[in-house]
């Protein structure tokens, strides 16, 4: 979806249409956002890419990795520099990165692959002021790590020198000052653990939804004819300017 005002029900656009404004964010992304990473894996996908920014260098992202914006709540990756000291974002396979969310590193930030971050979570690997010297960050960083198929529920805070391991969940709001471990369901200000994963339970990856990358991008592409076929351009202008009821 583009940053329509009145798509909410549906996708009022022609099939050409979405698959013009689809080719138009390939070559934003192109042009203007993938020359910002120091590596950017194949099938990289960025939803809204006028509203993600990627800001300082070493930040790396692997393949199908998806960071989704949306205008109100843009995506924003920045590595800063710290005096001699030089952070870094390193994003795996697979992850995906919702809008509102904020990843700012001084000093180093892993995230691993099949990672999912919802909605306007913040990482941050530093405390960027000392209490007694606001002008300077004062060595107050320490490495972020999460660790492979990680679950950031919506609004939640990652602090500095924070592991989360394996397969762990961390709900919606919490605030994570101190290590999880793998395989728990942990929540609260400061997060603590709350359960364990049932070991006897699969756990299905988003990986797996890429094992057939481009079959997946053909299922997409014939839902689409399906479902906008009979829409029409005057249709999708009447409903940006004239919503109405069932819009």
């Amino acid at each position: 979806m583009t940053d329509s005002r009145s798509d909410v029900r549906r996708d009022h656009r022609p099939y050409w249409l979405k698959k013009a404004a689809a080719g138009f964010n390939r070559f934003y992304v192109r042009h203007f956002l993938a020359p910002q990473f120091d590596a950017l894996g194949e099938g990289a996908q960025f939803l809204n890419p006028r509203h993600i920014e990627i800001i300082g260098p070493n930040i790396r992202a692997g393949k199908h990795a998806h960071i989704n914006a949306e205008r109100a709540h843009p995506v924003k990756i920045c590595v800063w520099f710290s005096g001699e000291r030089l952070g870094h974002i390193d994003i795996g396979d697979h992850v995906l990165i919702s809008p509102g969310t904020r990843i700012i590193s001084s000093i180093g930030i892993s995230i691993g692959s099949n990672t999912m971050i919802a909605s306007g979570c913040y990482l941050s690997d530093s405390d960027w002021h000392s209490l007694y010297d606001r002008t300077a960050e004062q060595g107050a960083a320490a490495p972020i790590v999460l660790e492979e198929n990680v679950w950031l529920g919506v609004n939640v805070i990652v602090g500095k020198g924070v592991r989360i391991g394996r397969n762990s969940v961390i709900g919606a709001g919490s605030v994570v000052t101190r290590d999880i471990p793998a395989n728990v369901v942990a929540g609260g200000c400061p997060a603590t653990v709350r359960k364990a994963l049932d070991p006897q339970q699969p756990i299905k990856l988003r990986s797996d939804l890429f094992a057939d990358a481009q079959g997946l991008s053909r299922m997409v592409d014939t839902l689409d004819r399906a479902f906008l076929t009979r829409n029409s351009f005057l249709g999708w202008l009447r409903s940006q300017w004239f919503p109405r009821r069932g819009d």
